[in-house]
């Protein structure tokens, strides 16, 4: 398959959704369609947001600590780069993750943490136990740093952040996916994530680069999973396989295999692509949206095969 660039420009969409409560002129989320599409891949980024209401901040025990944990840090700069690239539609949500999850199901909900309680008949989701280890739906504490929040929180402002926030984006996400495979006959949505450094394995070798998601084999076809560790460790990554991520709630809510729609979770390690402090990003960066660059064209047309795909073909 032919190389095409597509950087995004005057021909591209970007299509503002949903708004973060507390700065009401601030969407919660970008949808990026390029203009033509050139590959059935969405590349979405949920936890990288920075857009911090000032009332959120004053919330916080330790807001510029805890956001800095939280935040799949500068990871949107990788998605952005990539999918300017490979002309993939690009959603990235600019709302934080201390506001709300986008990788949790809306009922994942620590109650406690919420004033009066559960509702008479709310009924907690199946991988609650995210929300009792404090990162559920609504993060609550963390490792080492304990608590996040000064006092417990509204039941309203619970139902904002899932009408103004989650809803929209999951909305997006979800017609975006079925669109694709409508016009392409399969559609791969890379969900990107990062992660702090893992510690060494057993036998001495170096913790994982990146950890691919399949949820263990059922958001995609075995295959994909499989040609992308193959194709990172080819690159010069150590790569894992659903240890110790294995994908969340975003995977669980849009992966379809046996209609076409697969999904695939990736944790990036931040010491590739940030600098030594892991706050900015780092020397590695180029490196990274190369690497990944060639992933998702090479996933596209395992994917699809290049009679699907006459644009991005000589």
């Amino acid at each position: 398959m032919a190389v095409v660039e597509n950087p995004f420009d005057e021909s591209s969409r970007k299509v503002p959704g949903g708004s973060i409560p507390g700065l009401p002129a601030h969407p919660a989320f970008t949808l990026t369609d390029p203009d033509p599409l050139l590959l059935p891949v969405v590349v979405a980024v949920p936890h990288a947001g920075r857009s911090y209401p000032a009332d959120l901040s004053a919330q916080m025990r330790y807001p510029a600590a805890a956001s800095l944990r939280l935040e799949d840090r500068m990871v949107d700069s990788v998605g952005e780069a990539v999918a300017r690239a490979t002309g993939s539609v690009l959603l990235v949500a600019h709302a934080p993750r201390a506001m709300i999850d986008l990788n949790r199901a809306p009922d994942d909900i620590d109650w406690e943490m919420i004033t009066g309680g559960n509702p008479a008949g709310a009924q907690r989701h199946a991988a609650g136990r995210r929300a009792r280890n404090g990162l559920g739906l609504i993060p609550r504490r963390l490792p080492a740093m304990g608590e996040i929040w000064r006092r417990p929180m509204a039941p309203a402002d619970l139902t904002t952040r899932i009408e103004q926030v989650h809803k929209p984006y999951h909305g997006a996400l979800s017609t975006t996916l079925e669109r694709l495979r409508d016009l392409w006959g399969a559609a791969l949505l890379i969900d990107l994530h990062s992660m702090p450094p893992l510690g060494a394995q057993q036998g001495g070798d170096r913790g994982a680069d990146v950890v691919v998601g399949d949820r263990f084999g059922a958001a995609c076809g075995g295959s994909l999973a499989a040609a992308t560790c193959d194709y990172l460790t080819a690159s010069g990554l150590a790569v894992a396989h659903n240890r110790p991520y294995a994908g969340g709630y975003v995977l669980d809510r849009h992966a379809a295999p046996a209609r076409g729609i697969h999904a695939l979770q990736l944790e990036l390690c931040r010491t590739i692509y940030l600098d030594a402090d892991l706050r900015e990003t780092g020397p590695g960066l180029g490196g990274v949206i190369t690497t990944l660059t060639g992933l998702v064209r090479f996933l596209a047309a395992e994917l699809a095969g290049d009679q699907r795909l006459p644009q991005a073909a000589e």
